[in-house]
């Protein structure tokens, strides 16, 4: 049975809060999985795309395999294409669900007409607006945790926006570890117990200990700091940071801390640490660990399929050139 013979063929994702997209977008990929489970997913910048590649995408399949395209950027969208997107929602192939990602603004004609056009061809519409309003993001937490199967009171919800702050995605994992942690049950005294636990692994522990060459403690704490919700995008900065100031302050030679902390710009306890951490790392050394870092950046910023492996990857790699010196 083709997908769209269950699930609606033409999707509209509207707003630009990016979890929420994201999330959208792949519950339209899993309600055409659960149809068929080999279809494969597409997707393309509207800028990038000509009327020619898009035809091309959505025409019928020699071996009628399900098939989601995703559109992304829809509110830069040309006019000779936006009518082709038209045009096909008139006429949607079997087996094809296209998936139209539009912040809702739009600087061409062609762009803020599409949401309205795509509204009458009779597109499903995800609204994604940015959270902005303290009672939305109240609304968000007290989502995020029935959706891990947990409840949560209003002074939970509070402590919980004052611990994390307003990231979307540390809020989310926060409350699934919260739920998991607690019981299902959420309250005032459950997050401050995992606030404190949170506040223990940050990424500059994690950096400190793989600069050190201490492989054990620095996967523990880096395995911690995963399970606890720490961003992984913060980790590898923390990575790279360390690794960029010991070889600031490597480079600058030997000399009082207080002096080289004007000269580099950075606090005096910062370089006095630095100038310990350099003893164990060679000039050469310390160039291949600047490749790793700005790998695992790129990894974790969309890059790599799993960003907790490339963490542990290059903590690992960290590690091991450090031992080589």
């Amino acid at each position: 049975m083709p997908a769209t013979a269950t699930t609606p063929s033409l999707h509209l994702v509207l707003g630009d809060e990016e979890l929420l997209v994201e999330r959208a977008v792949r519950a339209a990929l899993d309600a055409v999985r659960r149809v068929d489970p080999a279809a494969e997913l597409t997707r393309r910048k509207v800028s990038e795309l000509t009327v020619g590649e898009l035809s091309e995408l959505v025409s019928p399949s020699l071996f009628s395999e399900g098939r989601v395209i995703v559109l992304e950027s829809g509110q830069d969208i040309a006019q000779e294409l936006a009518d082709a997107v038209l045009d096909y929602a008139q006429r949607p192939e079997d087996g094809v669900v296209l998936v139209v990602v539009h912040t809702g603004g739009g600087r061409g004609k062609a762009g803020k007409a599409l949401p309205a056009a795509l509204r009458k061809a009779g597109a499903e519409i995800t609204e994604c607006a940015k959270i902005t309003k303290p009672a939305e993001r109240e609304a968000f937490v007290r989502n995020e945790v029935r959706r891990a199967g947990g409840r949560i009171d209003p002074a939970g919800v509070a402590a919980l926006i004052d611990a994390v702050g307003s990231d979307l995605r540390e809020l989310a994992s926060a409350a699934a570890q919260l739920v998991a942690d607690s019981g299902g049950t959420v309250d005032q005294q459950a997050v401050r117990r995992y606030h404190r636990g949170r506040a223990d692994v940050t990424g500059f522990a994690v950096a400190e200990r793989a600069v050190a060459g201490d492989r054990a403690a620095a996967l523990e704490s880096m395995r911690w700091a995963m399970q606890i919700g720490v961003p992984h995008v913060l980790v590898a900065d923390a990575l790279a940071d360390a690794v960029r100031t010991i070889a600031r302050v490597s480079a600058a030679g030997r000399g009082n801390p207080n002096q080289l902390a004007g000269e580099l710009g950075m606090p005096p306890w910062k370089v006095r640490k630095a100038q310990g951490q350099a003893r164990g790392w060679t000039s050469a050394g310390l160039a291949e660990a600047m490749g790793i870092v700005a790998r695992v950046n790129a990894e974790v910023k969309g890059a790599a399929a799993d960003p907790s492996y490339a963490l542990e990857r290059a903590v690992l790699d960290l590690v091991s050139v450090r031992e080589k010196n």
